[in-house]
């Protein structure tokens, strides 16, 4: 079985270090290099098919804000008679 096959077997980090491992191969020996290619589509595909089988996400609820007080007016000084 090849790698390839393999790839919808795998778990998702698996899936993610592998993707890691053949690009950072990418720059390596020629042989090397010709499989991560080929791998990189493949992997790619398995990962964005993953995704778009996740249920949607459920909407966030709006933020609760905290309204400031507005700052109270000291009340003017009435002039004292002496």
């Amino acid at each position: 079985m090849t790698i390839a096959e393999r790839l919808s077997t795998m778990d998702d980090k698996a899936l993610a270090n592998l993707k890691a491992n053949a690009t950072r191969l990418q720059s390596g020996e020629t042989r090397r290099r010709e499989e991560a290619a080929q791998l990189l589509p493949l992997i790619e595909a398995e990962m964005a098919d993953r995704i778009s089988r996740l249920p949607p996400k459920p909407p966030r609820a709006p933020v609760k804000r905290r309204r400031v007080a507005e700052p109270v007016a000291e009340p003017a000084e009435a002039p004292t008679e002496d």
